[in-house]
């Protein structure tokens, strides 16, 4: 049975079982993701990304790890709490929310993996937009599911103006 046809009385939440069930569920998706990116963004720390030219207001690259397991988290126990609060009305909400969790991971592949920085710029506005669409999404459903995708969608603001004085400096 899928997250989003498990089924539900009227409004009743899912049970207890069902709802450890799915947060687990979406903590392993989203930390894969997190996974997955730092495969790739590893290997191009050195010498790709130490070389580019950054603006002065560039995060320490300690930084990065730190944010991104803590939003990553958010982002599942954001899903969760949608799921949790409409299960019957989950369908649009959850593609949402998967499409720009691909959007994420793509973003890693394009800028350290294939080295674009002009097309994960692009990518990263394509991001933008699906968190938008989330938090759109999720706030219908669920206030604190759209509140806990906030954090996240002012750090890809931040990123996307981080990604777009990299393509400034660098092209």
């Amino acid at each position: 049975m899928s997250v989003a046809t498990m089924p539900s009385a009227g409004t009743r939440r899912p049970s207890r079982g069902q709802q450890a069930a799915v947060l687990l569920l979406f903590l392993v998706l989203c930390l894969a993701v997190e996974v997955a990116a730092a495969s790739v963004t590893q290997p191009a720390i050195e010498p790709w990304y130490r070389n580019l030219a950054k603006p002065a207001w560039t995060p320490p690259d300690q930084a990065f790890p730190i944010v991104w397991t803590l939003l990553y988290i958010m982002m599942a126990v954001a899903v969760w709490q949608a799921w949790r609060d409409a299960p019957n009305r989950f369908g649009w909400p959850l593609a949402c929310f998967l499409i720009q969790l691909a959007l994420n991971g793509a973003w890693s592949y394009v800028f350290f993996g294939m080295g674009e920085i002009v097309a994960a710029f692009l990518v990263i506005l394509a991001l933008v937009l699906a968190i938008l669409a989330t938090v759109v999404a999720f706030a219908q459903i669920s206030r604190p599911a759209a509140w806990l995708m906030l954090p996240y969608l002012l750090w890809v603001g931040y990123a996307t103006a981080l990604n777009g004085a990299i393509v400034q400096m660098n092209v």
